[in-house]
């Protein structure tokens, strides 16, 4: 992997570190230069940095600038509400996936496991084939790339800002592939649906926790 590429994902992951500390807070401009400076590189990966960040949704162009805004717990509903329509139904489908397939994705997310999730480039990689073979057999390419732009706005909660979830995450995964041996349409939409909202829920409580959110005061008031 290119030295290049490796610096535009450690600026990223230190961009969004910034944004979720509030260090840089909404409507801040997402200026290459100033950044570059912050970081110690050069404009080039930050400028990639950004735009990564622009199409998670966490910043926005507003003329001449890129621009910090939040989002919102009500968008993450948004988002998750869309992929608990679509995943669990196309995941169905991967109880017709070749045995040798569904044990080279179990070989490999035990592989992860074991190497832990430091290593950012496994742990995306895994994931996004993962979701990506659970999908495949519905045979459905605008849903597969629907969920993939919709997984996209949630990556950026990453292990390092939802550690808990790495290996409850890794966990899940293998019992939705125990359902897909198993040949039991439902017990795999199951399990995939209790996985989306566990990893919901999960974001949720860490949005919950970032500088200028709005704390949930529905018990106080019942």
């Amino acid at each position: 992997m290119s030295g290049s590429y490796n610096l535009a994902r450690e600026a990223h992951r230190r961009i969004i570190g910034m944004i979720f500390e509030g260090a840089l807070k909404s409507g801040d401009a997402l200026q290459e230069a100033a950044l570059g400076e912050v970081l110690g590189m050069s404009r080039t990966p930050v400028r990639e940095a950004i735009k990564r960040i622009e199409s998670e949704g966490l910043a926005a162009a507003e003329g001449r600038f890129t621009r910090v805004r939040s989002l919102t717990a009500a968008e993450i509903e948004e988002i998750f509400f869309l992929r608990l329509e679509l995943e669990p139904f196309t995941a169905r489908s991967a109880v017709r996936l070749p045995p040798a397939q569904v044990d080279a994705m179990e070989a490999r997310i035990r592989k992860l496991m074991a190497a832990g999730p430091e290593i950012d480039d496994l742990h995306w990689q895994t994931d996004d084939d993962f979701h990506a073979l659970l999908a495949q057999e519905a045979g459905n390419r605008t849903i597969a790339s629907t969920v993939e732009a919709l997984r996209r706005r949630t990556c950026v909660f990453d292990h390092t800002q939802v550690p808990d979830r790495f290996l409850k995450g890794c966990a899940e995964h293998l019992v939705i592939l125990d359902a897909v041996r198993s040949g039991d349409a439902d017990a795999v939409e199951t399990a995939m649906r209790r996985h989306l909202e566990n990893a919901r829920d999960a974001v949720l409580g860490r949005l919950r926790e970032l500088p200028g959110q709005p704390q949930d005061t529905t018990a106080e008031t019942k």
